[in-house]
């Protein structure tokens, strides 16, 4: 006979939040999240004396919940745990809420120092009443109410029945919230639910309120179009619709790098405001089918995650400009920022009457985000094709210029060439638009490469007023202030850069870089090492510190990082400091095998000379002076940091390093 036994007991019930959407995104992660859960489950569980019953124990050891519910006042259903649902049986009810308190403190204090895509997320519902134990499956009433209830807690929250209340309210030292009387799915009357408030959650209310909803973050729109391939359409909509919206006095506009991160996401809104400090999030989705749109776009407050605004549009493929002005007019009025005059009449611009072209440059933005030596090239086809159509189509030169920048950048092409293509194509751009703020930015950088620092300085500093929100501006601007010597400035807006860029490893990057500059070396080796955390394979991350070690004199451990670097990327920019480090560590033959290497190399490709010049400077000081006169000659973009990086110091004592300086501008 099969053995039963129906008794009054405690029962939790604990659901595991996202775990199907999880599933659908990457089932391995999904399923290592719901161990950790099960794990913090079981281990509290346990020590607050409860019998966990789990849906792996069914499979694996045949006992759990897997039968009928019943009880006073329940309808009968037959209801079976899912994967990411467990209940634990206590005897004594206020063990089990304790123990709940525990299991979402354990987990609060696991996703703080997680990634946020390792976060785990559990609901809890308490209910005491009739249980029945049938040969270890478990049903009855008290099973049922805790079920229904877990639902209504928020993330991370527990909901108690009234009967739980009334046992515990003198007893647990939290306070309890009131929801009022319940109609739960299967319960024939309505119940009262309160809600345990939780010491975090209140700090997580305050900082909720406290998130600016003028600072803003649009997420990706997504594709809709039964062509994957008009996945650059969406991803170029959604960075023009953060440039457009960028440019209104009195918004803040979190920059594509970062937002992108979330493209495909599952994650709440409360997460997303929380993780990038933004009060307001806009959302939406887009359809392209032949020359028809159909935009979705919805505005959402992060702290209530109510709608402040939805709209859809129907449009020719022609009107895309207008959707975008509108679209940024709408949140600027639900916001309740004033649009001055010349920001309407910006927005109102249309940039170019060529839809063959916009489809171009959508396409050249989209291999120049992708930053590989082929996508560059493919960019720079797209950005020529759509000038090609449109000669006074300002964003396509300024796409155009921007690839030249990084070509150069990379030292896929010599800055001799690259630059002064790139300046004459943002000059262009500007007498096209004069308030074109990108454009500014873009020959600010340029002059700074080609040591114009008083032109550098006007045309960036014009290019952030104009649009404060661009963290490139800031960034580039960083750039400058370093080389003038101006460290608190350039650290000032390089935080403005990662404010405004926050998951941006780039941003992160340049912190720690002007740490280094400015000789701020345990600082500078904290924040690489955070980087390399998030992102071991970022190879600038692993070179800097490499740097940074040497300057200390930890050679080893400098030679170590800059191999890790060299080991992600063949580009020659890796070279120089490892035979650096390589030379003052003894190993003069190895360093002397690398230099030879990069001279070999510039005979069949384009080196910088700089490169070449600074990896001599450990091994002879004539080859080095020799390589970096080469370099001026040649107008070498990188000798912007002759006067910044430490190991040049090595160089000081000799007149020919002042009179480099001089030369460019930089001496007294």
């Amino acid at each position: 006979m099969p053995r039963v036994e129906s008794r009054i007991a405690t029962v939790m019930f604990t659901e595991m939040v996202g775990y199907q959407d999880g599933l659908r995104h990457d089932e391995s992660l999904a399923n290592n999240l719901l161990d950790k859960q099960r794990s913090v489950i079981r281990r509290s569980s346990t020590t607050h004396q409860g019998r966990y019953f789990g849906e792996e124990l069914v499979a694996d050891e045949g006992t759990g919940l897997k039968g009928w519910l019943s009880g006073s006042g329940v309808k009968s259903q037959e209801m079976r745990l899912q994967p990411n649902e467990s209940l634990v049986l206590f005897e004594n009810v206020l063990d089990a809420t304790r123990c709940a308190v525990e299991i979402q403190k354990m987990l609060m204090e696991y996703n703080r120092d997680a990634p946020s895509n390792l976060d785990v997320y559990v609901r809890i519902g308490i209910h005491v009443g009739d249980v029945t134990e049938r040969d270890g499956e478990v049903s009855g009433e008290a099973v049922a109410v805790a079920s229904r209830i877990a639902p209504l807690a928020n993330l991370g929250g527990i909901c108690l029945s009234e009967r739980v209340y009334h046992k515990v309210r003198d007893n647990l030292e939290l306070p309890m919230v009131g929801l009022g009387r319940q109609e739960l799915k299967n319960l024939e009357l309505p119940i009262e639910v309160y809600r345990l408030a939780l010491p975090w959650e209140k700090q997580a209310a305050v900082e909720l309120a406290s998130l600016d909803p003028r600072r803003l973050a649009i997420l990706p729109l997504t594709n809709m179009s039964a062509d994957p391939n008009d996945e650059y359409f969406a991803d170029g909509m959604t960075e023009e619709l953060i440039s457009t919206t960028s440019s209104i006095t009195g918004l803040t506009l979190i920059a594509r790098t970062s937002v992108m991160g979330y493209k495909g996401t599952t994650r709440k809104v409360e997460e997303i405001g929380k993780e990038l400090r933004v009060g307001t999030v806009l959302e939406g989705s887009i359809r392209k089918a032949g020359n028809r749109l159909r935009i979705t776009v919805q505005l959402i407050d992060v702290q209530s995650q109510g709608h402040l605004w939805a709209q859809s549009y129907d449009r020719e493929f022609d009107d895309v400009f207008a959707v975008q002005s509108d679209v940024a007019k709408q949140v600027a009025d639900a916001l309740r920022v004033r649009m001055l005059p010349n920001e309407t009449r910006q927005l109102e611009k249309r940039p170019t009457k060529s839809t063959e072209a916009h489809s171009l440059y959508l396409k050249g933005r989209y291999y120049w985000n992708e930053r590989t030596m082929e996508s560059l090239k493919k960019a720079v086809g797209y950005f020529e094709k759509a000038i090609e159509i449109d000669p006074v189509y300002a964003m396509a030169r300024v796409g155009l210029a921007d690839s030249y920048v990084v070509l150069a950048d990379q030292g896929i092409l010599p800055p001799s060439e690259a630059l002064p293509k790139a300046k004459a194509l943002a000059t262009r751009a500007l007498d096209l638009d004069e308030n074109f703020a990108e454009a500014h930015a873009t020959l600010g950088l340029v002059m700074t490469g080609e040591w114009d620092w008083a032109g550098s300085e006007r045309e960036l500093r014009r290019a952030i007023d104009l649009n404060p929100s661009y963290a490139s501006a800031h960034q580039w601007y960083c750039v400058y202030l370093r080389v003038v010597g101006r460290f608190d400035e350039a650290m000032a807006e390089v935080r403005k850069a990662h404010e405004l860029d926050p998951l941006s490893p780039i941003m992160a990057f340049n912190i720690g870089s002007t740490y280094l500059y400015e000789r701020r070396y345990d600082e500078a080796i904290k924040q690489f090492k955070q980087i390399i955390d998030t992102d071991p394979d970022f190879l600038l991350a692993h070179y800097f510190l490499g740097m940074t070690y040497a300057s200390k004199s930890m050679f080893e451990e400098a030679i170590a990082e800059i191999q890790k670097a060299r080991a992600l990327s063949s580009a020659a920019f890796f070279s120089n400091f490892l035979a650096y480090s390589l030379a003052m560590s003894g190993r003069r033959e190895d360093a002397v095998k690398v230099v030879d290497e990069l001279v070999g190399r510039s005979r069949a490709e384009y080196v910088s000379p700089f490169i070449i010049g600074s990896a001599y400077v450990g091994i002879d000081k004539e080859k080095a002076f020799e390589w970096l006169e080469k370099a001026y000659d040649v107008r070498d973009s990188l000798l912007i940091y002759l006067n910044q990086v430490w190991f040049y110091d090595a160089l000081h004592s000799d007149p020919r390093y002042a009179a480099l300086l001089k030369k460019m501008g930089l001496g007294q």
